[in-house]
Order: C-alpha cells, then structure tokens, then sequence
C-alpha cells in the first residue's frame, strides 16, 4: 500500500475541527480543552450550556460567554480565529475552510545583491493550478489570490511570503497563513518538501525527480536565453510542489485531528 495512504484514516473526508476549539479563549490552553473534550464538552454550544456549573458569578465565565456568542457569529471568518490562536494552532481551520484554500509556492532568479526576483507564482485551489510567470501574467496574482481565505505554503512564513510582500509592496493578504512546515514538523517531519514527500511515499515523475530550487533557478536562464522548453519544465516542476503541499496538508490534518477525543461527524 502506498505509504502515505496507509497514514491516512479510511475517510476522505476533512472533517471539521474549529467549532470544537477552545484554545481561543481567554486563560484556555491545550491541558484544559484536553480536558473538556475528556467531559463530553465538545463544542461551543457545549460550553455556553455548561459555562454556569463549571465557574459561578464570575467576570471570566462573562468574557468567555461573550467571545463564544461571537465565535458563533463569526464562524465563517478565519481571521477572527487567527487573531486568538498561536500561529501553530492554524491548522485547525483548514478543515472548515478547506474550499476556499489555496495552495502556494514561487520560484525565484536566484539571490543577486540581496535580492530575489519572482519568476513564477503556482496557485493551486484543490482542483485547478495556475501558474503566473514574469513577464507574462504575473502581476494578476494580487487579484487572483484576493478569493480565498486561507493560503498553504511550506516554509512559506520565511521564504514565500516575505519575497512577495517585497516585490508587491502595497499588497496586504487577507487571507490567513497556514506554514505546513511548521505542522508537519509538530507531526515529526523535519527536513524540505521533498525529503518528507519521499518518506511519505510521494512519488514525482520520473523526469522531474532530484530536481531542487537552484535547477529552477537555472531552468528560468535557460528560459531567458531562449530555450523553448525550459519554462514549460520550471512550470511542471512547480505544479508538482503546489499540488503536493495539498496531498500534505490533507495528510497533516488528518492525523492531527485524530490524535484528538474528538467524534468523526462534524
């Protein structure tokens, strides 16, 4: 069986995970919603039910009915959640956001006097991928990205993100971050993209294996000095990272969600 199939649950389905969060309230850490989950406490609505047995007359049972009132208004917005959660907590949201996620990774010219020029942008939304490629299309990446909530990206927090925010300098995201990285790495992963990709048994085509960030950066001067295959192969090799953080990031949900005393159903 292929290995990272065998990791998975039987389910295909992302089952949700955010109204069954706690750690955004105030004084609310791992231990206690461990706990609360152990009582049958599971949702919001749980709580809210049980909030005046568990603290009487108190002003944090107040603010925390308050933030659980607007949790439920707000559920539908990640960044809502995002401003309460440690960043390593994000992962959480993929499972009710999931259809409006898009998965991302750029390639590079490579340093030249500190500065990396962007050559391609890959987006991929769980059903189609799109590349965006300087000197072509690469400035509608700003509007393109604009649709979704959530964006995936692996080691993107220090690498993707910054050298987009420096090459589009009046762009703000408004979409949350999730650095796969940083998850998988919670799951016992460590090591680039591609190295985890192999131990979980992803398997690029053939003529694209070995290939790394320094082959993209030679394959786009190939591209400039006029070769007529070299963009099509730089793109292909981009795809297969854009396509795989999702193949992860359903992986990385997943396990992390059923280490969890949580019910499968929503």
């Amino acid at each position: 069986m292929h290995r990272l199939q065998a990791a998975l649950p039987a389910t295909t389905t992302i089952q949700r995970m955010l109204e069954h969060t706690f750690v955004h309230l105030p004084g609310v850490g791992a231990a206690t919603e461990m706990r609360w989950w152990r009582h049958g406490i599971l949702t919001w609505t749980d709580l809210l039910d049980k909030l005046p047995t568990l603290v009487r007359g108190s002003p944090w049972r107040q603010q925390v009915q308050s933030i659980l009132d607007t949790s439920l208004q707000r559920k539908n917005d990640p960044r809502f959640f995002a401003e309460r959660i440690k960043p390593a907590e994000y992962w959480r949201l993929y499972g009710d956001f999931a259809d409006s996620c898009a998965f991302l990774d750029i390639e590079t010219s490579g340093v030249t006097n500190d500065w990396q020029d962007i050559t391609v942008i890959g987006l991929y939304d769980g059903q189609q991928y799109r590349a965006f490629v300087q000197g072509i299309d690469l400035e509608e990446f700003e509007d393109a990205v604009l649709d979704f909530q959530l964006v995936v990206t692996f080691n993107g927090s220090r690498f993707d993100l910054p050298i987009i925010q420096r090459y589009f300098r009046n762009f703000s995201a408004p979409w949350v971050h999730i650095d796969l990285r940083t998850v998988l790495m919670r799951l016992g992963h460590r090591g680039g993209l591609k190295i985890i990709e192999q131990r979980l048994g992803i398997h690029r085509p053939a003529d694209l294996q070995g290939m790394n960030g320094y082959d993209a950066v030679l394959l786009w001067q190939r591209h400039l000095q006029g070769d007529p295959q070299a963009l099509e192969i730089l793109i292909r090799y981009n795809r297969e990272d854009v396509v795989n953080l999702k193949t992860l990031m359903d992986y990385a949900y997943r396990l992390q969600r059923r280490r969890m005393p949580l019910p499968d159903g929503d």
